[in-house]
């Protein structure tokens, strides 16, 4: 080792670490409310959508790794845009992943607080925002504290969630088999909006990706895993097999126990939809073991988001592409307390919306643009040293911008409206902002 050289992480993690590191940072918040939107726009054909997304999962955790192992730095699509493309898209990648992920957290604070509601026998909608307002709070003054992540609170989250999850399969199956499949027809239930079999399971496609997120984790393990270019995409490949599995059994169980629309109408009412398909079991507590892995799982995502979000709106605010004082440092350099308090507000203020369906599509339409921007680069690296075909990349964007567009018409255009405002003060308010703030 060279003396200017950083010490490298040792290479302790096989296979079966990765894949649990991915179980842990894919299996969350997404699947306790995700799944009720999906199936109220797809019927049971959310099942197929669930396949699918995982498909383009697979791909775009490819190129992931594929980047993280050709450019190792942190910062994901927003680092690989500004070295493989142009700051432009570097910078759209950047700002797409901060709307993503804010939608995401307030969509996790509204499911925290529709499971928490359900566990405390309050039927009430009017308390759900102010619950979840709550809990961003909350969350936002612990991360303001430097707050650091422990592995064995990852770890108890993550079981807590895991084991709930195969109590709500194990126990629904012989429900779901007592009838017969019955609530399995019609395979395919459009909706008012949706009114086209296909377009149904591609907007739900897109709906579902969105809860495999989290498979970057896996990527970013180069430098901990032994035999990287071997073990990180078999480790993403059958991480992402289970969650698929997982989350098969848990559509199959919800829809089968009460029905697509019932599940649907759970989540657009009491944002709780396994919960009430649970209480359905017949078994003593079995709504309450479901509530209670569903608010973990949705805290524990909630506070992982709000740190994450906050450190890339402190790169972004180094590399200037946001106003400087954004990246500013508490006194003691553990916490940048006023990236963390953007990052709170914005979420904060996602919630007011009070509609997980319109916070989850929001954050589908962002996601694909952040990982079309990832597989774009991934195409950019050169042949000599690229690991994986260059097809798995242009699947992957080809899916990626196909899907972003079957969200519902007023979503993307928000969200086509939001990348013009972010370019907009890229080119024309970024220099005078920065120039007030250098003064």
């Amino acid at each position: 080792m060279s003396q200017n050289s950083s010490p490298s992480l040792k290479r302790e993690l096989g296979v079966v670490g990765a894949i649990a590191l991915g179980l842990g940072s894919i299996v969350g918040a997404g699947v306790f409310v995700s799944t009720g939107i999906a199936a109220g726009v797809a019927g049971p054909a959310v099942i197929i959508s669930v396949a699918i997304a995982a498909c383009v999962a697979v791909c775009n955790g490819l190129n992931s790794a594929q980047l993280a192992a050709s450019h190792p730095v942190s910062g994901g699509a927003y680092e690989y845009g500004y070295k493989y493309l142009t700051p432009w898209l570097g910078f759209t990648a950047g700002w797409m992943f901060l709307v993503a992920k804010s939608a995401s957290a307030a969509t996790a604070a509204l499911g925290f607080a529709g499971y928490l509601l359900n566990i405390l026998g309050v039927s009430d909608r009017t308390y759900l925002v102010p619950t979840a307002l709550g809990a961003v709070v909350l969350l936002t003054v612990i991360v303001l504290g430097g707050v650091k992540r422990s592995n064995i609170v990852n770890i108890t989250i993550v079981s807590i969630t895991l084991l709930s999850l195969i109590f709500f399969i194990v126990a629904g199956l012989p429900v779901v088999a007592s009838t017969e499949f019955a609530n399995f027809t019609p395979f395919v239930q459009t909706t008012s909006d949706t009114s086209n079999p296909v377009a149904a399971v591609l907007q739900a496609t897109a709906l579902m990706f969105v809860a495999y997120t989290g498979y970057g984790r896996i990527a970013t393990l180069g430098e901990e895993v032994k035999e990287p270019q071997k073990a990180i995409p078999k480790a993403i490949i059958i991480t992402l097999t289970i969650t698929m599995l997982l989350y098969i059994g848990v559509v199959v169980v919800g829809i089968g126990t009460v029905g697509a629309q019932t599940l649907s109408a759970a989540t657009s009412e009491q944002v709780a939809p396994l919960e009430i398909a649970a209480r359905s079991f017949n078994i003593p507590g079995s709504g309450l073991i479901l509530a209670v892995g569903a608010v973990t799982a949705t805290l524990g995502v909630l506070l992982n988001l709000i740190l994450g979000l906050s450190r890339v709106l402190l790169a972004m605010g180094r590399r200037q592409d946001l106003p400087k004082f954004v990246a500013k440092m508490n006194s003691s350099r553990t916490t940048p307390y006023i990236a963390v308090l953007i990052m709170g507000t914005a979420i904060a203020c996602l919630v007011l919306i009070g509609d997980v369906r319109t916070t989850w599509s929001f954050s589908a339409f962002s996601v694909l643009i952040y990982y079309a921007i990832t597989d774009l680069s991934a195409l950019q690296i050169p042949d000599e040293e690229r690991l994986y075909p260059k097809w798995i990349a242009w699947i992957g964007l080809s899916a990626c911008l196909f899907l972003a567009f079957w969200v519902e018409q007023r979503i993307w255009l928000v969200g086509i409206g939001l990348i013009i405002a972010g370019l907009i003060w890229k080119t024309l308010i970024r220099k005078l902002v920065l120039s007030y703030s250098e003064d």
